[in-house]
């Protein structure tokens, strides 16, 4: 088989273990795919009648303010919690085949990008609704989601591979997501912090990416030079990381699977 033919192969494999996925997720749901669109309208409902009020002030059109920051963060996290178990979910399938094992992992990360688009069908409907003018600065949008998937892909691995060692990383995780998601200023301005909790808040590659999207989509405004080149260095040396780690420990998977 040509190396081309082994790409189309594994492309398919990739698709096809989506598809698998998706239909999964939603296998028990009448509405299907139909709450990736309302999961990020309840919550943003939900929050808005919460804090509107409070951030009224400081923080104009809150209720897209607070949707830009939660889709972003429900793919983060929807792609490194259902990658982390995806090795061990298809144990079966990992000794009949001969597919690479990264794989199973790519297709976690990649389904939660396909629910990250069903996301953003609610999103724009939300902008239309809010009466928010699309500028040009738009269109750099995909690059801060692509930077976003990088880094989750990357963190991906590297949560796979420890949970085929050490499952309680689940359980560990599951927790530092919760000081992470309030590290990441989804529904508060960053900006009223001082201290080394802002610090913390500033070199959070999360905030960073959400930061961005909400620039360019309720300011008009694009990032920084500085904020793209940080953007690309967090996605490119997780990406690095999580590939190196994974691929150093491929042989021991295998044993201990």
């Amino acid at each position: 088989m040509t190396r081309v033919q082994q790409k189309r192969q594994y492309a398919f494999v990739i698709r096809q273990l989506t598809a698998r996925e998706v239909k999964r997720k939603y296998a028990r749901s009448y509405l299907g795919v139909i709450w990736s669109v309302l999961n990020p309208l309840l919550s943003m409902a939900v929050l808005s009648l919460i804090f509107s009020q409070l951030f009224k002030r400081s923080i104009e059109n809150y209720p897209i303010y607070y949707l830009t920051g939660y889709i972003l963060w429900q793919a983060f996290t929807g792609a490194t919690t259902s990658a982390m178990t995806a090795l061990a979910d298809n144990k079966a399938l990992l000794l009949r085949v001969k597919f690479p094992m990264g794989i199973f992992i790519l297709s976690r990360a990649y389904t939660a990008l396909i629910n990250l688009a069903y996301s953003l069908i609610a999103y724009a409907v939300m902008l239309m609704v809010f009466r928010i003018p699309i500028k040009w600065s738009v269109l750099a949008a995909p690059l801060i989601i692509l930077c976003l998937f990088l880094f989750s892909l990357g963190l991906s691995y590297i949560l796979a591979t420890a949970y085929v060692f050490f499952a309680d990383i689940k359980h560990l995780y599951t927790v530092a997501l919760t000081l992470w998601m309030y590290c990441s200023a989804i529904f508060y301005p960053a900006e009223q912090l001082n201290g080394p909790i802002r610090l913390v808040i500033q070199i959070n590659p999360i905030y960073l990416y959400i930061s961005c999207l909400r620039s360019v989509v309720l300011n008009g405004t694009l990032f920084t030079g500085t904020e793209l080149l940080r953007m690309l260095l967090w996605g490119i040396l997780a990406c690095a990381a999580g590939c190196f780690i994974f691929n150093r420990n491929k042989n021991r998977i295998m044993q201990r699977i």
